[in-house]
């Protein structure tokens, strides 16, 4: 992941640099990793760092900069907009309504491609790091990939539950076996609020209250 990256530069930088003449600089570490330095701190989260600022221009920050700037151009290019293209690349794939797969990216990470739950679940639709093997899944974080691997687990469940709509958002939510003994969704208040969620943002996509017994998983629109 890029952030991982511009950190680790940083980290290195401030350990390998020997130290240069210049004004105190400050630092904190948000809660995604990323490193953030400032020689004015506005507030308490800002501590003194070890390392005095930089003259500008130099190596360092030119290689920082760059890395930062391919950090925010991989961002920009995998905003909702343009995911649409590898939402449709998947939808045609596997069969799979492409409303109904930005439906679950919205519910599962709201389209951000770095998203990492504290459970371990990575990328645009959290695939579990041993569901992402499975799926031949080799980078998550990458959206194409995650897509297409998130969207072929999800008609495997609809292909498993026929069709049966809410009970493959509960197997993609609560996992195949919390669901399959019984065949209804789980008394899980978690995974009964993630259906109702997916199915919001499906409605909301199509415009208008859907029914869910009118739902077609395999028709096939172009994305806006």
């Amino acid at each position: 992941m890029e952030f991982r990256l511009v950190l680790t530069v940083f980290l290195l930088l401030a350990i390998a640099l020997p130290v240069s003449a210049g004004a105190a600089m400050y630092a904190y570490v948000d809660a995604r990793g990323i490193c953030h330095y400032t020689n004015v701190p506005g507030d308490g989260r800002y501590k003194l760092s070890q390392r005095p600022a930089r003259p500008l221009g130099s190596p360092e920050d030119q290689l920082i900069g760059t890395i930062a700037r391919r950090s925010s151009s991989r961002l920009a290019q995998t905003a909702p907009q343009s995911l649409n293209k590898y939402i449709q690349v998947a939808s045609t794939n596997h069969q799979v309504d492409p409303l109904l797969i930005k439906a679950v990216i919205k519910a599962e990470s709201n389209f951000d491609p770095n998203a990492l739950s504290p459970k371990g679940a990575q990328g645009l639709m959290q695939l579990m790091p041993g569901t992402a093997k499975d799926l031949l899944v080799n980078d998550p974080f990458d959206p194409l990939q995650n897509i297409n691997g998130g969207t072929k687990y999800l008609r495997y469940l609809l292909d498993n539950y026929k069709g049966d709509v809410e009970l493959s958002l509960a197997a993609y939510n609560a996992g195949p076996g919390n669901v399959t003994p019984y065949g209804i969704i789980p008394n899980f208040p978690e995974t009964q609020a993630y259906v109702a969620k997916v199915l919001e943002h499906y409605r909301s996509y199509r415009g208008g209250v859907t029914s869910l017994s009118r739902i077609n998983v395999r028709r096939m629109v172009t994305v806006n």
